[in-house]
């Protein structure tokens, strides 16, 4: 029988995360597979309600507590990075905590990972449940991702990875800035499933506008030699556009192509950064050794 486990970050949202674990047992319940669930507490300030579990088909939930506070994507880094080190399992199962990843797509995304042999299956964005604004702005990144990478970036977290992936993906650097950008850009054999993003279970969404444009700028970063390439052919391609007609609008083109280069650069650059300083540590150094089970 394979083995799932199901990697849920958490900050200050308990209420969500255990009213997620009741429906990901009701949406689960008729696959033949065994369901481990491993909490990421990022370091709350809020302490995890006491609380009875009793699930028909998840057979433990894990609690792993990191140190200092890292954020939603170097939560998941650390907790991809702790499965490819200490766990015994088949298949890694990402989720956010607070019901924006539906657990009624959970079938979807299990059994094309059972069907096939050796490929990993992202939860690509068919529809989204935010509000207009937020949704035009989400399909301005992917347009502006897919001009500059060459890469359709319509998904997040939401994923089942096989094993072999979760420790390819654990040894990059890149991870710990961008998940999507990474697992888009090393494995090989990724295919996807539509899904629609759903709502949160409590309190309104959590993504910034702000925090969406930090999102393209680290999915651009982790393509960068691909990015420059790109903008050189564009530069060029508009200096010659200019020499034929000079009259044209290449010049400012020229201009705005070079503008976000150096903006990729800086953002790569602090990136790069950041992703050295984090994988060079032990999983020991970022989370505590013990863990509780619930």
């Amino acid at each position: 029988m394979k083995i799932f486990k199901i990697l849920i970050p958490c900050y200050n949202d308990w209420k969500s995360v255990f009213h997620l674990l009741e429906k990901i047992d009701f949406h689960i319940k008729e696959i033949k597979a065994e369901f481990l669930v491993t909490i990421v507490n990022d370091c709350s300030n809020e302490t995890m309600p006491e609380t009875k579990l009793n699930y028909k088909k998840i057979k433990s939930v894990d609690v792993i507590n990191i140190k200092k506070n890292q954020g939603h994507t170097r939560c998941n880094a650390t907790g991809i990075k702790y499965f490819s080190e200490k766990q015994n399992f088949d298949y890694l199962l990402l989720m956010d905590g607070d019901g924006e990843d539906r657990p009624e797509d959970l079938p979807l995304l299990i059994n094309a990972v059972l069907k096939k042999k050796n490929i990993s299956i992202v939860a690509r964005r068919e529809k989204r449940s935010e509000g207009a604004i937020f949704t035009l702005l989400y399909q301005v990144h992917k347009i502006v991702t897919l001009i500059f990478t060459g890469k359709n970036m319509n998904f997040g977290h939401y994923s089942c990875l096989t094993k072999n992936d979760v420790i390819l993906l654990s040894k990059k650097k890149s991870l710990w800035s961008n998940f999507a950008g990474t697992a888009k850009k090393f494995i090989t054999n990724l295919e996807s499933v539509p899904t629609v993003r759903g709502l949160r279970y409590f309190g309104p969404s959590k993504m910034p506008l702000m925090g969406l444009v930090i999102h393209s700028l680290s999915i651009i970063s982790t393509f960068k030699y691909q990015v420059l390439f790109r903008s050189i052919l564009a530069i060029l391609f508009f200096g010659l556009l200019f020499i034929v007609k000079p009259n044209t609008f290449s010049i400012p083109a020229n201009l705005l192509i070079g503008f976000f280069c150096l903006i990729v650069f800086v953002v790569s650059r602090r990136e790069n950064i950041q992703e050295l300083d984090n994988s060079q540590h032990r999983i020991k150094d970022i989370i505590s050794i013990h863990t509780t089970r619930l």
